[in-house]
């Protein structure tokens, strides 16, 4: 192993500034600030800019590894190289040297946090001279190629794995759009319903046919418990039980559509009845953005309380809500789904000290289902949903092994601890 300065083998290299009226809220080239880099752009600049800009002035090629150096501080991304533009000084990257140092080792050596103090705790800026003077150990480019190439290979398939849940997710709306907004569910004869002539009724709450024999019923009245949210203590006591504790954050990880590690808290005994149990629902009351609405729902499978092994809560920011029919929990949480991919709780929202609440009782009594009254029905689409959850709770646990093999490698990797046989 040898140890080098980064900024003897690299330059810290930034995209020109950008100005405010020189964005726009869509647009042909995506502008990545620091709120959204790595996730999804809420800017653009326009083509004229970017041409101009990206020819004359320091820009990365593909390969280059882009650096958060404020907001969440080390944040990575390999840049595939797609036109945008990204945000000067808080978003950099090191033109280095690659006959020494691959860009591949260099994004893992990242991952080791190397920009943290001594004494462990984060820094809230990394400068251009915190960079230029890290201390990166590495071996020969061949000794540099076979360990990233292993740690690549953990994150290829941590990545499918996440895309086939992804796949898994849209198969389940597909089905539930199929099944109870266009009504072909399968009939008596296993036909679609609709489709194959089933008997329609006119709905006065709905405005539209929905199949004859159906009810209308608003949300409130399907609720049997209400539970609050508890962010409990850091630390534990006798009088204290340990807990999984989960916040708006955390909704999409409960989905299975990412990856996500819930803080643990230690929750006071006489709070037990707000742990959570298999079909509740959790609703983010409090939070959002300007660009995102409180209202994101979670449905809670036993197979997600298997994944957690633990008990679970939710976040203050949260409550959680028991159906007085627990096999209606799907149909309710896809239907709540659609009503928030459709921006309809952004009216129903107040704010408290500058954060945002979600009116939840006034719209728990405004939001109205049609459901069926066949129990055949209902159990049938609730084992496809819970079959489906199964595969994805169960890729997660594959994840969560993975991501733990790979932190374990990645420092033992890095410092030499560990060698890659080339054979």
């Amino acid at each position: 192993m040898k140890s080098v300065i980064l900024g003897d083998v690299g330059r810290v290299l930034m995209c020109k500034r950008i100005l405010k009226h020189q964005t726009t809220t869509d647009g042909a080239i995506p502008f990545f600030k620091i709120s959204t880099f790595g996730g999804t752009a809420d800017s653009f600049i326009s083509e004229n800019v970017f041409l101009n800009y990206a020819s004359k002035y320091p820009y990365p090629k593909k390969g280059d590894i882009l650096i958060s150096a404020a907001g969440t501080v080390g944040k990575t991304v390999i840049f595939d190289g797609s036109p945008a533009y990204f945000q000067d000084s808080n978003i950099v990257w090191i033109d280095n040297d690659e006959t020494q140092i691959t860009n591949k080792y260099l994004y893992y050596y990242y991952q080791t946090n190397p920009w943290r103090k001594s004494k462990g705790s984060t820094i809230t800026r990394i400068y251009n001279d915190d960079l230029r003077g890290i201390v990166v150990n590495f071996p020969d480019i061949k000794s540099q190629n076979r360990v990233t190439e292993v740690l690549s290979k953990l994150d290829e398939k941590i990545q499918n794995n996440i895309k086939i849940n992804n796949e898994l997710e849209k198969i389940a709306r597909t089905v539930f759009d199929y099944w109870f907004i266009q009504f072909e569910f399968p009939d008596k004869s296993r036909k679609p319903y609709k489709s194959s002539g089933g008997e329609m009724a006119w709905s006065k709450d709905l405005k539209r046919e929905i199949p004859e024999g159906w009810k209308v019923l608003g949300l409130a009245s399907l609720i049997d418990e209400s539970k609050n949210g508890d962010w409990g203590s850091e630390s534990i006591s006798e009088e204290s039980t340990k807990c999984f504790c989960i916040r708006g954050a955390d909704i999409n990880g409960l989905n299975g559509i990412e990856n996500f590690n819930p803080p643990v808290r230690y929750i006071d005994k006489s709070h037990t009845n707000r742990q959570l149990k298999a079909d509740d629902l959790i609703i983010e009351i409090s939070g959002g953005s300007p660009t995102q609405s409180t209202g994101r729902m979670a449905h809670i499978s036993q197979d997600v309380l298997a994944r957690l092994d633990n008990k679970v809560v939710c976040s203050n920011f949260c409550k959680a809500i028991s159906l007085n029919k627990t096999k209606l929990s799907y149909i309710v949480s896809r239907y709540w789904a659609r009503l928030y991919v459709s921006g309809t709780f952004f009216n129903h929202e107040g704010k408290t000290s500058g954060i945002k609440n979600l009116l939840f009782d006034q719209l728990a009594k405004d939001v109205k289902i049609a459901l069926p009254t066949d129990e055949n029905l209902i159990n049938e689409y609730y084992e496809l949903e819970k079959s489906i959850d199964k595969q994805k709770q169960n890729i997660l646990v594959q994840n969560k092994e993975l991501i733990k093999l790979r932190d374990w490698l990645l420092p033992m990797l890095m410092n030499g601890q560990v060698k890659v046989s080339d054979k």
